[in-house]
Formats: C-alpha cells, sequence, structure tokens
C-alpha cells in the first residue's frame, strides 16, 4: 500500500541537493511532555544547523534579514511536524520509530525539505485523508479560518491542521504525504509529511 497525496518528492535522496540530516526518535521512551520540550530543540538544532549554509555578506544587507527568515520558517515547520508526528504516532508500533529530516535543496531554486514519518492508527489515516482532501478543494485562508472557528468551538479537537494551514499561509509551504505500511503482520500503517519551503 503506497498512496501519495499533494507535493511529494518521491525519492528525495535522488534529487540534486547538497546537505540533509536525519534524526530519529523513540516517540514511547519519554512521556509527551518531555517530548514537546525534545521536539523544539530539535527543530531549533536543525534551524540553527540550516542556518550555517547561508553565509551573510556586508555588501548585502538583505543576506541577514533572510537568513533569519529561513530560520524561523525552517524552525516552525520542524517543530509542527515534529509535534505532530509525536502526538498522532500509534502507540502499539512499539518498534517503529519516528524519522525526521531536512534536506537543503538549491536547483532550479533554494528551498528546505523537511520532513517526518510516523506510524498511525487506520482511524488516524482516515481523519488525516479528509483534512487532505478539505486542503485539496478550501482556499488556505478561508479553510484556515474555518478550522480555527471548528477549534474554538471544540476544545477536544486534535486534528485541526492549523500549524499546517500556517505553514501554508505564512511561509509558503508546500505539502505532500506519502502513506505506506512498516509491517504487514501485525499491519503497521505508516504517514510520511513532507514541507517544502521557498528560502
Amino acid at each position: 500500500m503506497n498512496e501519495v497525496y499533494g507535493d511529494f518528492i518521491e525519492d528525495l535522496y535522488s534529487v540534486d541537493n547538497d546537505d540533509s540530516l536525519v534524526l530519529t526518535f523513540s516517540p514511547s521512551s519519554r512521556p509527551i511532555k518531555q517530548r514537546w520540550r525534545n521536539n523544539r530543540l530539535s527543530a531549533h538544532f536543525v534551524a540553527d544547523y540550516l542556518a550555517t549554509f547561508f553565509p551573510v555578506s556586508d555588501e548585502d544587507p538583505s543576506s541577514e534579514r533572510r537568513k533569519k527568515q529561513a530560520k524561523g520558517a525552517v524552525s516552525y515547520g520542524a517543530n509542527e511536524l515534529l509535534e505532530n508526528a509525536m502526538k498522532f504516532h500509534n502507540n502499539d508500533a512499539l518498534n517503529c520509530k519516528v524519522h525526521f529530516g531536512i534536506h537543503l535543496i538549491e536547483k532550479p531554486e533554494i528551498k528546505v525539505v523537511l520532513f517526518v514519518i510516523n506510524s498511525l492508527s487506520e482511524e488516524q489515516m482516515i481523519k488525516l485523508k479528509d483534512f487532505i482532501q478539505q486542503l485539496n478543494e478550501n482556499d488556505p485562508d478561508e479553510f484556515y479560518i474555518m478550522q480555527l472557528e471548528k477549534s474554538a468551538e471544540n476544545d477536544d479537537d486534535e486534528g485541526s491542521g492549523l500549524g499546517l494551514l500556517t505553514m501554508i499561509n505564512d511561509y509558503e509551504a508546500t505539502l505532500g504525504w506519502k502513506f505506506g505500511e512498516f509491517s504487514s503482520n501485525p499491519q503497521i500503517l505508516t504517514v510520511t509529511t513532507m514541507a517544502q519551503i521557498p528560502v
């Protein structure tokens, strides 16, 4: 079972990219509240890592601003993807770790590709596919307002997608998903969520 939705780079490692970094997490090894702190630290780490590839020039005053904007976009996107992966990880899939990666692609334009792979239950997969369908059918700004109102009405709504919509609306990210299987017996489903952010 392999299903791809949105703007997804199938074989990211075959793309001509200069640098990449992949981190692996065991989501069940720590309580979720500790994970939130680790997610933030990991997001800042990959943003700082990326920033080293953006030289600041005294002759180009905008280069410092561009570097800060890129760090902010990457930090936000990385934190959002990691939080979602940890929150929606299928706790029954003990052997399935969360993989998070960042790639810097420089051609034809400079963009950062963030991705996270995690397991999920069949129910979570159905909800995510419903979100993707709604995203495809609605204007991102209008969909953001709809989800904001829905979230305000229902405090228990954990799958609003507001963070993903913020990535689209505020950072011009394009999103893609790939659903697959970690194992077939027992069946463990996985999703790879990818965000491509121009910098």
